[in-house]
Parts: structure tokens; sequence; C-alpha cells
């Protein structure tokens, strides 16, 4: 892929490749300032790249971050902070709705009640269908997230990518996301390519593991990603003496 992207001057990812197999967990680790948000947000098109290519399901991106409606409805993205204008009265299901088809009330009366249908069972999966007609701006952190991923229910998917999704939430939500996450990951046969923070939480649940400060630093399995000197090339000898003294 030889991926790269700048910030102006400032090279954020150098000549990033790798691929994801089907069905799969990818985990994206480094320290803070390590362009990973920066990595996913080219790779879904939000940030231009300078060189390099992108394949998504098969499917080049675009110079200008364009895929098809086909290719682009398969693919979901969990963002770390969910932000929305709160001027805009947006309620549960209509939010939901989005990810199934953004015409809303322009779809034809039988799509409408399939739209709906779709929304109701979605929201059902990830135990929110009370709040379908709740605002999203009364909603907690967890519901938030509960939400989002049935946004990512609403029709079926192939990919999911996730910056940090379960954020902000405390030690209880966060397992309750992970749990939830993972069993529909194994319902719907998804592909899921995630940055994250929490190095236990990736040894026990991805396949494999993308190590990466501006470059590529090792790529495989947890054991061999996550091995100390792996770590120490990446965040430095300090932190892996703090792993494991704690």
């Amino acid at each position: 892929m030889g991926l790269t992207v700048c910030h102006g001057n400032y090279v954020a990812v150098e000549d990033m490749s790798f691929s994801l197999e089907a069905g799969t967990d990818t985990a994206i680790v480094g320290p803070n300032g390590a362009g990973k948000s920066t990595l996913i947000q080219a790779l879904l098109g939000i940030l231009p790249r300078q060189r390099g290519q992108v394949w998504i399901l098969g499917q080049p991106l675009g110079r200008q971050g364009a895929l098809s409606a086909r290719i682009r409805d398969q693919v979901a993205y969990l963002p770390q902070r969910f932000l929305f204008d709160r001027r805009i009265p947006l309620v549960v299901e209509e939010l939901v709705g989005l990810g199934w088809d953004r015409m809303g009330p322009q779809l034809p009366w039988g799509q409408r009640q399939a739209r709906r249908r779709a929304v109701r069972q979605a929201l059902a999966r990830v135990d929110a269908l009370h709040l379908a007609t709740q605002s999203i701006r009364g909603l907690s952190g967890g519901e938030t997230k509960r939400v989002l991923l049935a946004y990512c229910l609403a029709q079926p998917r192939k990919l999911l990518i996730l910056d940090e999704a379960p954020a902000g939430l405390d030690v209880r939500g966060e397992s309750e996301f992970y749990q939830l996450l993972y069993d529909l990951k194994r319902q719907e046969g998804w592909a899921i390519i995630q940055i994250s923070h929490d190095l236990d939480m990736v040894r026990r649940h991805c396949d494999r593991v993308i190590c990466m400060n501006r470059r590529l630093l090792c790529q495989g399995s947890p054991d061999v990603a996550l091995a100390p000197e792996q770590l120490a090339l990446a965040y430095g000898s300090e932190f892996v003496r703090y792993r494991h003294t704690h």
C-alpha cells in the first residue's frame, strides 16, 4: 500500500503497508502521536494521502476518497468521540435509520416500513429498543455506544473500523461494550480494524496487531507484535518495565 499522509509539512504516516483478512480482528497500537487516527482517517478517505494506494473490500479508494455506494454501505466507522450538532432534534431511531438508507422519508412507503423494521431489530439486538424515541442528546456514554453498534447492524456490513470506540466509558461499561461487540462479530462475521491502547484487551481478542510510530514497526500475532522488544521499540524501555512490574 505504501501509504503516506502529511499534515502540512509534517509526515504523520509514512510508507505504511498491510492487509486485512476477512472475519479477523486487527488492532493498531502505538504511542500517542504515532499517527494511528490519521491512518484510519486516510483509509476512510476522510484525509487525503500524499502517496500510496488503499483498497477497501477489493475496490481501490479514489484520490478524493470516493468509494462506490455498494462498498461504502458495507463499511461502518465508530469514532472515538461521537460529535454532532446538538441543535439538531434527532432521535435514536432516526440516527440508526441512517445506517440503513440516508433517504429517510423520501423512500417509498414499502421501503420505509422495511427500514423501520430493520432499525427496531438492530436496536433490539443491542438491548436499546427502549431508547428508540429518545433524543440522542440525552444518551449516556454507554447508551451512545450501543446505538452506534445498532447503526452498524441496520444493514449487513463486512468491515468495522473503530478509533478507540470505548473511550469515555468506565471499566464496567468498557467490558460490556467489548462483550457486545464480539458477540455481534461472531454473529455477523465482521472484520474489525481498531485502534486501542488496551494491550490486555488486544492480547485477549485480536487476531493480529499492527504496531506503528508514524512508520510500520512490526505486524503479526499478539504474541509476536506485543513481545517486550517490540513494545520497547514503539513505546520505549521505560514503558515495558512499568508494565512488567505492575
